[in-house]
Order: C-alpha cells, then structure tokens, then sequence
C-alpha cells in the first residue's frame, strides 16, 4: 500500500476532478502490475496495474489506495475489469466518500466472491487525497490560504509598498503549489498594488497555470493589469457583481476575461455563491493568495480548509506596513501539521481545529 500511495503522487494536479490513486498487483510475494491515475478521462490506477500484470493477474492479489469505481463515467467501471481479471484479493487504502461509489464497489467486489479488505493505512489516503474528499462531499472547493509574512505577519514594505517578504526557496514552493492547483484566487486591490501575473515559473516542462479568479466587486481592475492583458493565454476569472460597469464588464470580456457575475453581500461579491459556482465548473481546489482584506473573510466565514505560512526571519515593523489580515473580529483555533525549514524560512503547515486531518 506504501508503494500504492506513492505512485497515486505522480498524478497530483493533473487529475482533478478526480482523486490521486495508485495501485500495485501482487503475486507469490512479487509485484507483477502497478499504475496510477494519470489524468482525468484517462484510465484508472487499477486499470493499468491489472493489464500491466497480464496473465498474472489471476489469483493475484491487488493493493488499491481507494475504493475502485463501480460506475460509467469517463472511463468504464473498474470493478469490472477487476472481476474479470481473475483477482482473488483486493485490499482498500479509502472507502470511495462519493455518493455515487461509497461502499458499492466493494459490494460488487464481494459479490464475485472476491476477498475484499478496507481501510490500510486509510489516514494517510484521506490526507492524500484531502482536496477530493472535500470536493466530492460538498462540491465545493479545497481552499489552501498561502501567505508569505515576516516575524510580525506583516505582508508589505513598513510603507506598505510591495516587497518580498521570503526567500527564494518559498518562492520554488508557492510556484510548486501553482502547477498542482485548480486555481488562484485574490483580490483586486493585490491587484492594483503589486500587479502580479499569477502564472506558474519553474524550470521544467509540462508546467500547469491555474485558473487566475480575481474578486472585484465593481470591477475597478485596470485594464493595464497583468492579468487582464495575459487573459487570451492564461484563464482568467473576474467574480464581480451587478454594481460593476456594463462598458468595463464588456470590454474586459473582449480582452479574454471570464465574467462571473455574482449575488452581492453588502456591496461585495458573496464568497459562499462564488465557491458554490466554482465547484459548479469543477473547480476542486484554490490557492487563496490575499490579500488582507479577502484572507480576514474567508477565516471569519470559516471557508479555509488548510493554511500555509511561509515565515521570513525578520521583524518589518512600520505604521503602514499591512497584516495578513485586516478584521480585528477574526478568531479561529488551528492546529499545526508540519513544520519545516525552506532555506532560512519557516514553512508552516496548518489546519482549523474544526476540520484537521491527522495523517495515520
């Protein structure tokens, strides 16, 4: 199962909307087969393993990270293949949390007098696939809060100009956090202050840049923005409401930005509608980068499922430099999952009480 949950990570970010899963064959102590889910619309982990194992199949046994499916989709039912491949033996990282799965592959299974057994190392799966099993469950979307902040959680210059606040190594890490995600998200005065790009920059092929969404109430985004001039290569997503000018509205469009036009809460965009309609176009995960304003009501509203601090060793100090968060209401306990060092930096993982995973 260990070998399993490793081949299921060579899929991270290209497989959403679907889950990471990995599977290996076994047979007389050997492994005959394995495989992974690749991408979505393309066969299932234990489609590859099982046909990579041929003949050797029969009367094996196969280590699967999560429930196989049992339904058309995409791809036809796994546990189809499974049953006629002559396996005597299926041992299950994760029940499938879909509704449309949820135990019924492995009644199936059963059925065809297969051995079936559950739960092998089932934290480690469902921390793995933590962006799946939230989205499968509420089709609403993971959302990551990732904030670059000094010793005082300041974000910007003690002007309150832009800078930056963490080394290059952080930096590797956020652009890492790019190619896995669905999408960025952030608001529009980030915008006008720094005018970032919002793409993905590594040293290496295949790079993935998320879906950009920008939340900007009355649509006050410049045209001149990077993003907005990017808007034909990159996706774009303006969430904005029915305050925002037709003639901008309409000339944004033109210029290749997706309009999503949304409910208003007290003259801002309403958060809850936009992730709603997000995991509406099968968006299952978000990098929420800020700034201080947009962070503070996604902790207030309790919308963040997990936190990522990348922690400068320096004090910035200044009556004008920014926080992290702006709402002095802002209260919530979260409990740390992994710290580490990334070069001189403090890289801290961490999750609301409310909702942790505990890694098994």
């Amino acid at each position: 199962m260990q070998k399993a949950i490793k081949l299921a990570e060579k899929g991270r970010g290209r497989t959403s909307p679907n889950p990471l899963v990995g599977a290996v064959v076994v047979k007389n102590g050997m492994v005959v087969g394995e495989g992974y889910h690749a991408k979505a619309g393309e066969p299932h982990a234990e489609i590859i393993a099982i046909r990579g194992a041929a003949k050797a199949a029969r009367d094996a046994t196969l280590y699967v990270t999560l429930e196989p499916c049992c339904t058309y989709g995409k791809t036809p039912p796994c546990t189809e293949e499974i049953i006629s491949s002559g396996i005597k033996r299926v041992v299950i990282g994760l029940i499938d949390p879909n509704p449309k799965v949820n135990g019924r592959g492995v009644d199936e299974l059963k059925k065809a007098q297969i051995e079936v057994l559950t739960g092998l190392l089932e934290k480690k799966v469902a921390k793995q696939n933590e962006i799946y099993v939230k989205y499968i469950t509420t089709k609403s979307p993971f959302v990551l809060m990732k904030s670059a902040i000094s010793f005082d959680g300041k974000i910007t210059s003690k002007n309150g100009q832009p800078a930056w606040i963490t080394n290059e190594k952080s930096r590797r890490i956020v652009h890492e956090l790019r190619n896995t995600y669905d999408a960025i998200l952030i608001g529009v005065n980030t915008i006008i202050a720094d005018n970032p790009i919002l793409n993905t920059r590594l040293n290496r092929n295949n790079l993935k840049n998320p879906l950009r969404i920008i939340v900007d109430s009355n649509a006050r985004i410049p045209l001149k923005a990077k993003v907005v001039e990017t808007a034909k290569e990159i996706p774009t997503l303006l969430a904005t409401t029915k305050n925002a000018p037709a003639k901008k509205i309409e000339t944004l469009n033109k210029m290749g930005v997706q309009i999503l036009e949304l409910p208003d809460e007290k003259g801002e965009v309403d958060l809850k509608s936009l992730l709603k309609e997000l995991g509406k176009k099968e968006t299952a995960s978000i990098i929420l980068e800020g700034g201080a304003r947009l962070n503070s009501s996604f902790i207030k509203k309790g919308f963040v499922d997990k936190m990522i601090f990348f922690v400068a060793p320096k004090i910035i100090g200044g009556n004008k430099s920014l926080n992290f968060i702006t709402n002095t209401d802002v209260s919530v306990d979260f409990i740390f999952d992994k710290i580490r060092l990334a070069q001189g930096d403090l890289l801290i993982e961490a999750y609301p009480k409310a909702n942790q995973i505990v890694e098994g």
